[in-house]
């Protein structure tokens, strides 16, 4: 028999808290699909979640993060073109230079008044409730 489980992911919205207004850091995909997304990716077999994502962050933006929270989880069979994959989404903060590596071709920094508009995957969504939640404490509705 075949299983057909849609792959665990991670993304992680990190404040950088060294900074006026906490802005957070977004990289420049270097592949497939292009545009910029919220740092993340995917979980290596007999990795916890809150591992991977602490690697990922160090991987794609050179920073150590401390996790502060397990935000919210997406899972919409559509919300990476390139298979089905549901991401486990953590708060997290940082301090320092982040620097772009592994598959980020550029890094950014960002408020929510001056994101970019080609955002990949659902990360425009889950922006949107990130900061719906940041400044004024409303959790995301679950949806199907």
């Amino acid at each position: 028999m075949t299983f057909r489980n849609p792959a665990p992911t991670v993304d992680i919205i990190i404040e950088l808290i060294d900074r006026p207004h906490r802005p957070i850091i977004l990289i420049e995909r270097l592949n497939i699909p292009y545009g910029w997304a919220i740092p993340g990716g995917f979980v290596d077999y007999g990795e916890s979640v809150e591992t991977a994502a602490k690697r990922e962050a160090k991987e794609e933006v050179s920073l150590q993060v401390k996790l502060i929270e397990q935000f919210q989880v997406y899972s919409d069979p559509k919300r990476d073109p390139r298979q089905h994959t549901l991401s486990v989404v953590f708060i997290a903060t940082a301090s320092g230079e982040p620097q772009a590596a592994d598959d980020a071709k550029n890094i950014g920094i960002f408020h929510s008044w001056n994101l970019p508009k080609n955002l990949c995957f659902d990360h425009d969504k889950i922006l949107e409730d990130y900061w719906l939640y940041r400044y004024y404490g409303i959790r995301p509705v679950v949806r199907e």
